[in-house]
């Protein structure tokens, strides 16, 4: 059987990470195992110092220039033609916050190629770009209403972009992250008392909110700290409330480089309690992989935590709660005797990559039952 011919098109990739750059990583060489699939990935690179083409894992990573550098709009005017001088079966859009999807979906328009796309929204620190992300969603719908699939990673998502975009539910998928981390995790030993909170370093991810219950946490639990994952403009403030309230031997804030995944295995394996205060993810994979790990964790009931706060995985509070409400679940969970034996995971790459070689079979058709491609 001819292979299905696959473009998936990101805004970053390797050696860039985030969440949307992991998640394309961890599923696309996953799904290169399956013998039916002939997969590429076509990103963007701002410094034009990055290789034009590479292979990783069964797979090819393509790299066009994109502007301007300093700047996330990722503008790549030789997109387009890229894509259309690939002779593609399916495309796949990764995340719609940038120009990248735009190209990308009016060239698979022009070409007359079946095209899906993964949703992958986030919130943004800046005021009005925050306030203009529905009218920017809205201004999507007729490229998204044109899609064979659309994929949400939460069911908030959908049901956001249902309303935005008047979009029908039977359109939708679901693919969660996955949380899958090295098994160095697993060898971590537990400080307790240690609650951490991972994210880059922005107002949104709510960073403070832990910083500010802390004095009250450690009214009940005199040992408790905070261990801050991540880097970003916010670390400055973040330090000068810390000192503040006078919990400079009670909170620190380290850089783990995005691709050390066994020093952030390492890291996250030794936490008691997860925090996870940011006001808007869809679906993050920091918390997945905390999850992953059965870390016990707390996290504002909105958006895609909002989901798993109703599913029974992360202990809810609200939006606006106060640090004292923060504080109060934290204890309980820092206080939670539980054998750390985790749970099923809500999800894991593996299962992410066979919903989406699942999904591309629907689309274009392929062997009716997939073989995991850990079995070939």
């Amino acid at each position: 059987m001819q292979r299905i011919r696959v473009l998936v098109v990101s805004a970053r990739f390797l050696p860039e990470l985030g969440g949307i750059e992991t998640h394309v990583h961890e599923t696309t060489r996953r799904m290169a195992k399956y013998g039916f699939l002939d997969l590429t990935v076509l990103t963007t690179d701002r410094s034009g110092a990055l290789p034009i083409r590479e292979y990783f894992d069964q797979f090819s990573v393509v790299r066009c220039r994109s502007y301007p550098r300093h700047r996330d709009y990722y503008f790549a005017p030789d997109l387009q033609k890229l894509m259309l001088s690939g002779n593609y079966d399916l495309i796949h859009c990764q995340g719609i916050h940038t120009a990248v999807p735009i190209l990308a979906m009016l060239a698979a328009r022009r070409g007359r190629i079946p095209y899906v796309v993964t949703l992958h929204t986030g919130g943004h620190s800046a005021t009005l770009r925050h306030k203009l992300r529905n009218a920017q969603w809205y201004a999507l719908g007729p490229l998204l209403r044109h899609a064979a699939i659309v994929i949400a990673v939460s069911r908030f998502e959908q049901q956001l972009f249902e309303k935005t975009c008047r979009l029908d539910a039977s359109r939708f998928r679901i693919v969660r992250n996955g949380g899958d981390l090295p098994s160095t995790a697993g060898q971590a030993t537990e400080i307790p008392g240690r609650i951490v909170s991972s994210g880059r370093l922005e107002r949104y991810k709510g960073h403070h909110r832990v910083i500010e219950a802390l004095p009250i946490v450690q009214r009940s639990v005199p040992h408790a700290t905070l261990h801050i994952l991540g880097s970003g403009p916010y670390e400055g403030k973040l330090r000068k409330l810390t000192a503040n309230l006078g919990l400079e031997k009670s909170v620190t804030i380290e850089h783990i480089a995005p691709g050390d995944r066994e020093r952030m295995a390492m890291s996250l394996g030794a936490t008691a309690v997860f925090a996870a205060m940011s006001e808007y993810e869809a679906n993050p994979v920091a918390v997945m992989e905390a999850l992953t790990l059965g870390i016990p964790t707390v996290g504002l009931d909105t958006a895609g935590i909002g989901d798993l706060v109703e599913d029974g995985f992360v202990i809810g509070v609200p939006k606006d709660a106060s640090p004292t409400t923060i504080a109060h679940a934290l204890i309980t969970a820092l206080n939670d005797r539980r054998v750390r034996d985790p749970a099923p995971p809500p999800a894991t790459w593996d299962s992410a990559a066979t919903d989406l070689a699942r999904i591309y079979k629907d689309v274009i058709g392929g062997p009716r039952e997939l073989v995991h491609p850990y079995d070939l």
